[in-house]
């Protein structure tokens, strides 16, 4: 893996050390980040729910306001459009809660993902007429759905869309679309999530009625989508992941409350890696595995028995889920070993009859750390191909599969994440026609795996109260990424050891200076190094609690011999 060690203007941070007081080692982070202003710097650092955008700045939020304020008045009934991964599921909660909140008579429709498949459809609109409904209200879906919303309005239905994903060419006749992304719209963030943009409109249906405690309290459900649909960390979403993040430290909806304890968080202060690795897995399994309802009766019941029973069903299925995903992934390593010449392609399609539907993103990205290649993982069943794919950072995945679009019956997505469906016979012809577009734009050097290093930093600038100002950096993810930190030389105290059978645990450092380093998965290392070796390492920081005593602890993210003459 190439080190790739980035560079900061030194003068900019200079600034920022002399006018806010921080760190050099916080000042030069922030500029990497592209914060270079005093002022902006102090409100990265400083957040406010003052910081979250009016929402009546984003495009069709007045008509969508006017038309579920009169179908409310009315009494009309409202049935909300979902999706069945976290992002759509938590939008459910949210407008579902604040409608409720507001007198309307609504209900909610969630596909299922192995009898549904992908997105919104026609009988289900042709349902909905018939049974009355008057506002159809889309979440985290619609923006492509040109057929099934012109259905609607012939129908009588108005048809209200939430959505994040990219526009096509044209937007669908609704009769109103809130959307950040599309062209018109001149919202101030264009990286909202699903849940995020459901949010507004929530807030503009709440007007005055949305205390602070009120935000706050939809906050945590709204971060826990925002942070599982890894959207970026940055604006408006870092607002909503931070003050949601605090709220869980103390939920009060019970199914919350049961969603953490099952996680091992109970007590904890939870951080966006918990919410993406302990959280959101529990309530995508619902919808991987079952049925996404599961969930929104969670986020929404009072009933604490009722929430820890769905809890403990809800872990259960993400143990079930991670057997089907590494039965899978096992097929796959089998013939990534016996084929050898896959190593020189600069893409992955893999396919299998039977293989879960519900899992194939998973596996995708799986794929995708393993080798570095956009990968796409194709479940087939009686004569039908369902896909989904998983990208690197310098390959558009949507671009991709639009450029094949005629393979397709259904397709869509994101840069970094899609999925589809296609006749199983041209599958191989999907193969070919995906390897020679990423010949076209990708070049050897973007299949290379890189380490992003912010900073190498001497030991010395490493304490108690810089790691507190980094914490002020939080929360990290996608477009906030965790500082990583490089330093040089380091002199291995002890011999290696390896803890909990496959983790790599030294005690390093320079001088008088020393601390506990931690690789998780790593001990494939540990015969590599003795007491006294020097090693370069790149690390972030984190602390570490046992029996009372809390330090500060490196977490291993690169490590290789160091000079011999250095330390």
């Amino acid at each position: 893996m190439r080190w790739q060690l980035a560079s900061a203007a030194t003068d900019q941070a200079d600034k920022l050390v002399s006018e806010l007081g921080v760190s050099p080692v916080v000042a030069r982070l922030l500029v990497l980040r592209g914060i270079t202003e005093p002022e902006a710097a102090d409100q990265f650092l400083n957040l406010s729910l003052s910081d979250l955008h009016d929402p009546f700045q984003m495009a069709g939020m007045r008509a969508a306001h006017e038309r579920l304020g009169r179908a409310i008045a009315q009494k009309e009934k409202i049935l909300i459009y979902g999706d069945y991964d976290v992002d759509g599921t938590t939008a459910v909660v949210v407008l579902l809660t604040v409608l409720g909140s507001l007198g309307a008579s609504v209900e909610v429709h969630i596909p299922h993902r192995l009898r549904d498949g992908y997105g919104m459809r026609v009988p289900v609109v042709e349902r909905a007429a018939a049974e009355g409904y008057k506002v159809l209200l889309s979440v985290d879906t619609g923006i492509r759905e040109h057929e099934v919303i012109e259905r609607a309005s012939e129908l009588g239905i108005d048809c209200i869309v939430t959505d994040h994903h990219l526009p096509i060419d044209s937007l669908p006749p609704a009769c109103a679309i809130l959307n950040p992304r599309r062209p018109d719209c001149a919202y101030p963030d264009k990286n909202l999530s699903g849940v995020g943009v459901a949010f507004k409109l929530a807030q503009a249906l709440m007007g005055d009625r949305m205390s602070e405690s009120l935000l706050q309290s939809y906050l945590k459900v709204v971060a826990i989508g925002t942070i599982a649909d890894v959207v970026p960390l940055a604006g408006e979403n870092r607002v909503i992941a931070k003050f949601g993040l605090q709220g869980l430290q103390q939920p009060v909806q019970p199914g919350l409350g049961a969603l953490l304890d099952v996680a091992g968080l109970k007590g904890h202060a939870p951080t966006a890696g918990d919410v993406a690795f302990r959280i959101a897995p529990r309530l995508n399994a619902a919808g991987r595995m079952e049925d996404a309802r599961a969930v929104i009766e969670l986020l929404t019941t009072a009933d604490r028995v009722k929430a820890r029973e769905i809890a403990l069903s809800l872990d259960e299925l993400n143990g079930e889920r991670q057997r089907v995903e590494n039965s899978i992934l096992g097929e796959i390593e089998d013939v990534l070993n016996s084929q050898p010449q896959l190593s020189e392609r600069y893409t992955l399609v893999f396919a299998g009859e039977g293989w879960h539907r519900g899992v194939l993103g998973i596996v995708a990205q799986r794929v995708v750390e393993r080798s570095n290649r956009p990968t796409l993982i194709v479940g087939v069943d009686n004569g039908t191909g369902q896909g989904s794919g998983r990208s690197i950072a310098s390959f558009h995945l949507l671009e991709a599969l639009t450029a094949s679009q005629d393979i397709f019956e259904r397709f869509g997505g994101h840069r970094a994440a899609a999925g589809f469906t296609l006749p199983s016979q041209r599958i191989d012809e999907l193969k070919a026609r995906f390897e020679e577009y990423a010949r076209s734009v990708l070049s050897p050097e973007d299949l290379e795996p890189r380490l992003r290093v912010d900073l190498e930093v001497d030991l010395d600038q490493i304490d108690w109260p810089v790691y507190e100002e980094l914490k002020k950096m939080e929360p990290f993810g996608l477009g906030n990424p965790t500082p990583v930190f490089l330093a040089r030389g380091l002199r291995l105290a002890l011999a290696p050891r390896i803890v909990g059978k496959k983790h790599l645990k030294l005690r390093v450092g320079k001088g008088a200076k020393l601390f506990d380093a931690l690789g998780w998965n790593q001990a494939k290392q540990a015969n590599q190094f003795g007491p006294g070796d020097s090693c370069d390492m790149a690390f972030t920081l984190d602390e570490n609690s046992y029996q009372g005593i809390t330090s500060l602890q490196m977490v291993i993210k690169g490590l290789r011999p160091g000079d011999k003459e250095s330390g």
